[in-house]
């Protein structure tokens, strides 16, 4: 797509959304009912955000945000948070099977695509007040959620370190408090099905107990042409309760919820070598060359199982002493892994590992909510955060022998010990130092120390590092209210993520040698409009974010393999532009169609590291390279149509995501080498990714029609849905590895299933 085409798209969005909405008549409010315990919808078009740890409408508050609630989610028969992408302006949510529970989430097209646990996201999912602090976890169950808002650009200041590209923040249902159960059967294509269930119990007014239990597996989307069988096959379980207590009149409330989520899948690999790399030396032909869209869905390797069992625990307290608003969130999480996995991705036995880890994170934060007088109001606190982990690895590298399991065929192991300890002090103020305008103003002060220790067991230590960071990470910001109906604002903030240390390093200097933290100043400008008595809301921002430092993941010499990849900062960093829109239009009653849509472009600064070119090491330059998981357009158009009936009402939900294309690594299509007078090397020109980790367009279609029942005290629906329905293929992630092989993971092709539930 041209940038003509790209501009001239994401103008008839806006306009096209204008128009439809301002041709309808003013509406009046609809039927809806507000007293549903799943949504945050407080009267009919306020959404109840709290993206600043503050109750606030979405129209005022002074930050990009996009905010769906359970209605919507469910309308969609959305299975997990990563449904979501492309619904938010700039948001991509792909899974990545090297781990349990992983997603690489990509905002504004700030990313971090790693499974290892030393590695920390730029992306936030935070979960009830408490952030997961890995990518394996991150790709979250849709069911039973109240509402997920997708904070844009850097939310250090309340959020944490790690936030630098943005946050989803993920609200779960809580007790009603009242008896009730809801349950639901799903079945669909690759013969997936689904059973969960919730129970509720309470006294009514001071206290309440949730408790659930989900199931869902399915054979896999994936044909192994070895082994004559459906492969990626999956199954899992999550179940736990929570409690909650609210003393009538005391102003204190308490929620402890614990739960569990055991999971087992089939971790597959679709082959991406080619006859320039050397695995393909040793492969059959067909399984060489394969393209990137319909041959990713036939696959060719060994049986592999990932076990994942993830307990974790919340516990949340606050106190209105009538002033001061006090909360506490202490959060928990643990998980074991046991991975077996075909590299190659091939039926001839090449690079087949053994990955066994355990993670484990506490985390505390205390903070105080208030005003100081009238027209100030803050939110200050503390936040202390530790996590450890160890992970062992057997390899079985030119094995040939796929019946000798990796423990038996490597006696040299690697095993990596890292920790990680942290801790904050935060402010976050609003001012209304004027009619109609406000200030925001704050800052969040981290310190994060991180420990690594690498070796192998034979061999003995590889290296050890033991390092310190520390940033004061401020914003600054504005907004102007003329009227109930407009907001203008700008702002400036200041991201930060923490350094550390490489898990794959295979040398002593690699090993103990940090790489440093990442800086993103952000520029925001906005507007909020509503306009037809509420029944239209139209958002605009527009952005510049000047990345400095950014942390890539880098293949250099070393190590028993020959190679290694450490992690290492771009010295020059990234620039990233773009403008972004999301609308809701409530056109007649019953009827609301959502749209959003974004134009970004993104490019490196002076990105040049060190590479092997014939046997010595000279400067690569990547500055021509596509920053990954940057796609330049993103936009969605959502209908959903609630009529109401004699016996109910039927819900018809049609939603379109465009994403163009975007790379899903660093790497290299080809290389020019610079020398000079004697014909040395001086340098060596990257001249873009490889075409391999490039995605196609994609213009996902999904539909959904929900018949609901109204039998008395008892509500029951049946609901049939697609998606993907265009049966678009293309990767969500994919990889190159050094000039040995290359592997990706494909998109869930064309789908559709049936959905039955009571509730009571």
């Amino acid at each position: 797509m041209s940038k003509n085409v790209r501009l001239r798209a994401f103008t008839l969005t806006v306009l096209a959304t204008t128009t439809l909405a301002t041709g309808a008549p003013a509406l009046a409010q609809d039927d809806a009912d507000t007293n549903n315990d799943d949504t945050s919808v407080n009267n009919l078009n306020e959404i109840i955000v709290s993206a600043r740890r503050r109750d606030e409408t979405l129209q005022d508050t002074p930050v990009a945000i996009t905010a769906v609630n359970a209605a919507m989610l469910e309308a969609k028969g959305t299975v997990n948070i990563g449904d979501l992408q492309g619904a938010a302006p700039g948001l991509l949510i792909t899974q990545q099977n090297s781990g349990a529970q992983a997603a690489n989430i990509s905002i504004r097209g700030l990313t971090y695509a790693d499974i290892e646990k030393s590695q920390t996201p730029t992306v936030g999912v935070v979960v009830d007040g408490v952030t997961i602090g890995t990518n394996t976890g991150q790709l979250q169950d849709a069911f039973d959620i109240a509402q997920i808002e997708v904070l844009r650009g850097p939310q250090g200041t309340l959020f944490g370190a790690n936030t630098i590209g943005g946050v989803i923040n993920i609200t779960r249902a809580k007790p009603t408090m009242e008896p009730g159960v809801k349950a639901e059967f799903t079945y669909g294509r690759w013969n997936t099905w689904a059973a969960k269930g919730i129970l509720n119990y309470g006294d009514g007014d001071t206290w309440g107990i949730k408790a659930w239990y989900f199931h869902n597996e399915s054979d896999g989307f994936y044909y192994n042409a070895t082994r004559d069988t459906r492969d990626g096959g999956s199954k899992g379980d999550n179940y736990g309760a929570s409690v909650l207590f609210e003393p009538a009149g005391s102003g204190f409330d308490a929620q402890f919820t614990i739960e569990n989520v055991v999971q087992s899948f089939e971790p597959v690999v679709s082959n991406l070598a080619n006859s320039s790399e050397v695995f393909c030396a040793f492969e059959p032909a067909e399984e060489c060359n394969r393209n990137t869209t319909t041959d990713l869905y036939t696959t060719f390797g060994q049986a592999a199982i990932s076990k994942y069992d993830a307990p974790n625990a919340t516990l949340t307290m606050n106190y209105d002493t009538g002033n001061v608003t006090l909360t506490s969130i202490t959060g928990w999480r643990h998980s074991k892994e046991k991975q077996t996995q075909d590299f190659d991705g091939s039926s001839v036995d090449l690079y087949y590992v053994d990955r066994r880890q355990k993670y484990t994170q506490w985390s505390q934060e205390l903070r105080a909510g208030g005003n100081l007088f009238e027209g100030l109001d803050y939110v200050v606190g503390g936040y202390y955060f530790t996590s450890k982990y160890d992970l062992t690895q057997w390899s079985r590298v030119f094995g040939f022998a796929p019946d000798v399991p990796p423990t038996e065929f490597d006696e040299n192991e690697q095993i990596v010990n890292g920790k990680t300890e942290s801790y904050a002090v935060f402010g976050d103020f609003n001012w209304a130092f004027a009619e109609d305008w406000r200030l925001s103003f704050g800052g969040r002060w981290s310190h994060d120390n991180k420990k690594l220790t690498n070796r192998f067991a034979t061999d003995g230590l590889i290296g050890s590092g033991d390092a310190n960071f520390s940033k004061f990470t401020p914003k600054l910001g504005v907004d102007y209210r003329p009227n109930p109906d407009t907001m203008l604002y700008a702002s400036w903030s200041r991201g930060y993520r923490s350094g550390g240390f490489s898990p794959r390093a295979a040398t002593a200097e690699t090993a103990s040698t940090p790489f440093q933290p990442e800086t993103v100043d952000a520029y925001e400008v906005g507007a909020k409009l509503t306009f037809l008595d509420g029944n239209l809301d139209l958002n605009l921002a527009g952005f510049v974010s000047d990345y400095k430092d950014m942390q890539q993941n880098l293949t250099l010499p070393g190590g028993p393999t020959g190679n290694q990849t450490i992690t290492g900062n771009v010295p020059g960093g990234a620039l990233i532009k773009g403008i972004e829109m999301d609308s809701t239009a409530r056109l007649f009653p019953g009827f609301t169609l959502t749209a959003s849509a974004a134009y970004m472009k993104s490019r490196f600064r002076n990105f040049v590291t060190d590479g092997v070119f014939g046997t010595e090491i000279v400067p690569f330059d990547y500055s021509d390279n596509r920053l990954i998981y940057a796609p330049k357009f993103t936009a969605s158009l959502n209908a959903n149509y609630d009529v109401p009936t004699s016996f109910g009402s039927v819900v018809t939900n049609v939603g379109w995501r465009h994403i163009s294309p975007y790379d899903e690594q660093i790497s290299a299509a080809s290389l020019t080498p610079i020398t000079d007078g004697s014909g040395d090397v001086t340098m060596v020109i990257v001249n873009g990714n490889d075409p391999r980790v490039r995605t196609t367009t994609q213009d996902l279609v999904d539909a959904s029609m929900s018949f609901n029942f109204d039998l008395g005290a008892t509500e029951a629906y049946f609901r049939v849905f697609g998606r993907n329905l265009l049966n678009e293929k293309t990767t969500t992630h994919a990889f190159t590895v050094a000039g040995l092989w290359s592997f990706g993971m494909a998109l869930e092709p064309r789908t559709y299933g049936a959905t039955v539930g009571v509730k009571f």
